[in-house]
Order: structure tokens, then sequence, then C-alpha cells
């Protein structure tokens, strides 16, 4: 057996709002992982293998959980979409002998999940004046029969492929954290590489990850931006690791690293989240957070501001919202840098 794991992001442009990266990880036959890209391992064949539960955007509906890019699903199926892709990973309440295997928790609630896939974040959470923990879930879905079958369908299509023990990872940094990593590295880039260093060291390391042995690991990433080189980033990540590159370019940037006690190969690719299926699931994870986290971000604010409209982050509105609430901020005795991104 071998370890597929996508990386993706969401809110790295707004200047309102946490920014959010995850890993979703899943352990499959080992051939998967060597078979070159399009034929196996984290790419197309994911979603042939899965097909009779998961489809992609360009595919027919016929009832299956749509898994693809996080725009294309927000789009298309609102944060629904995202709580019916999400919701499958962590496995159908209804079969509970599954979710005792699978370690299943308890996540009706925002600060249960947060727990969950980002236990770290907890603390940096606490100390923002809008974040309470308390949005139920599910927020969107209100079929519990129709979501619990199509995660239990997700489950067997699983089983069938011999895919498994499903793992999600995910870093939450809010803008005061994200204005001091700003500062220390002098570009947005610097807050990708530390979220990316963390994910990477989390999987990658046995004292930290929950992955199984001397099992292989292969990453697919989503690109930086136009950034084509890694190598001093995924050497800071993993200095114990000898790096080899085996490609730098605009369509790819591809590495390995040895001496870790398994196999780690790398692999960054413009638009990742349409190639790889672990990627597009790591992109609807991060969006799903994100979005629960802003409903508690404009709560707070419009309890303090009433007849305020709610905020999404992005430049442009949120300077519309931040001087909305620039008298209140004031009364709380807050600076806006705990809340306003530089960058």
């Amino acid at each position: 057996m071998t370890w597929i794991i996508g990386i993706d992001e969401a809110g790295y442009g707004p200047n309102l709002g946490p920014f959010v990266m995850t890993s979703v990880a899943c352990r499959v036959p080992a051939p998967l992982g060597l078979l070159p890209e399009g034929e196996g391992g984290g790419g197309a064949n994911l979603w042939r293998l899965l097909h009779p539960a998961v489809r992609r955007s360009e595919e027919t509906d016929t009832g299956q959980l749509l898994i693809d890019d996080s725009k294309r699903v927000y789009t298309t199926q609102g944060l629904a979409g995202l709580e019916r892709g999400v919701f499958s990973i962590f496995g159908s309440p209804r079969r509970k002998s599954e979710n005792r295997k699978r370690k299943t928790a308890n996540w009706n609630k925002l600060a249960a999940l947060i727990d969950r896939v980002c236990p770290d974040a907890s603390d940096e959470l606490q100390c923002e004046v809008w974040y309470r923990g308390v949005q139920p879930l599910p927020v969107a879905l209100t079929d519990a029969a129709e979501w619990q079958m199509e995660a239990a369908r997700f489950e067997d299509a699983c089983a069938a492929a011999d895919i498994g023990g499903w793992q999600v990872r995910s870093v939450i940094i809010c803008p005061r954290r994200f204005n001091a990593l700003l500062e220390e590295g002098g570009t947005k880039g610097h807050v990708l590489a530390h979220a990316l260093a963390y994910l990477l060291r989390w999987h990658s390391l046995a004292h930290v990850s929950s992955l199984h042995g001397e099992e292989d690991l292969t990453f697919y990433i989503d690109k930086h931006g136009g950034r084509n080189t890694y190598a001093a980033m995924i050497q800071h990540a993993l200095p114990d690791g000898i790096l080899a590159i085996e490609q730098e370019s605009r369509a790819c940037s591809a590495y390995r690293v040895h001496g870790l006690g398994h196999s780690v190969r790398l692999t960054f690719q413009p638009r990742a989240e349409g190639e790889h299926f672990c990627v597009a699931l790591a992109s609807m994870v991060s969006k799903y957070l994100r979005e629960l986290l802003m409903l508690e971000f404009n709560r707070f604010w419009q309890e303090q501001v009433p007849g305020l409209k709610p905020t999404a982050g992005y430049p442009g509105d949120a300077a519309r919202f931040l001087q909305a609430i620039r008298p209140t901020i004031r009364k709380l005795g807050l600076r806006e840098e705990t809340l306003w991104r530089r960058k």
C-alpha cells in the first residue's frame, strides 16, 4: 500500500477572515501510487475507480457526489455541495461499526470539526473576538437520510477499490499571524510556505504522522502562483531528508525526498485541483472551513452593527465592511491589524 496526499488552500486573496490550507490523504494499493499521471495515483483514475459514488463537474449528474475544484462545487451547489463532499470523508453516522473503525468523532458543531481536522488552530481561534465555534453542522444539508446515504455509497466505493484510511489535516491562519508571517518573510508566498511546511512535516515525519510505517507518500500540490522552484521550501520543511530535483518547469515541478524511512515524492502543478482527486477534496475542505468561519465572523459583526451586510472578505467589499465596523473596533479596544491582512 501507498499514500496519496493532496494539498490545496482557500482564502489566500481576501483582506478579512482566515486563510486555510488542507491536506487530504488516502491509502491505495501500491501500483496505483506508481502509475504515471492519467493512469492512476492521484489523477483522474481515482475519479474513475470511485465513479459509482463520485463525479466531476463536467460529467452527467446521476446522483453521485460532486468532487472537484471548490470554486466549481460552490458555484453550482453552494455550501451544500461542499458539505456533501466533506462529510463523505468523515463517514456516515448511520454506519456505527465502520465509523468506530475510522475513529469518527462527533462533529455536529464547528468547534468539534476544528478539533478534528486542525486541533493546533484552536488556541489561535480562541483569540479572535468573533469566534465562538457554536455553528451547528450541517449548515445547508437538511435531508439527513440523503447525505448519510451518499456517504455510505462513498464508503462502499472505497471498499470495493481498496482505497481507505482517509486523513484530513488543515492549517488555519488568522490575520494577526498572517501579518506576522508577512513581516517575517516579506511576501505572501511566505504564508503559503509556512502552511505547506507544517503539512509536509505532519505527514512525512514518523513521530507526528498517523500514516502507516514505511509506506511511500506521494504528494500532489497546487502550484503557489507562478512559482516553479520549491526545493528550498521542501528542504526547510524536511531538513533530515535528502532532496532530489526531478523537474522544475511551468508545467510541473517534481521532487523526491530520501532518508526519512519511506520514499516521499512531491509534484506541484498549476490547477492541480482539476487533475487530482485528493487535491480537489483538499480544496473543498479548505473552502468549507473558511465559509464556516466567515459565517461566525459575519454573525459577530452583524450583532455589533445592526443592518451590516455580510462580506466574503475579498478586496473592494472588504474595505466597505472595515469602514462600517471601524467605530466598533475602537469601542472594543481592538487593533485593525488583528482583523485586516496587509496583503
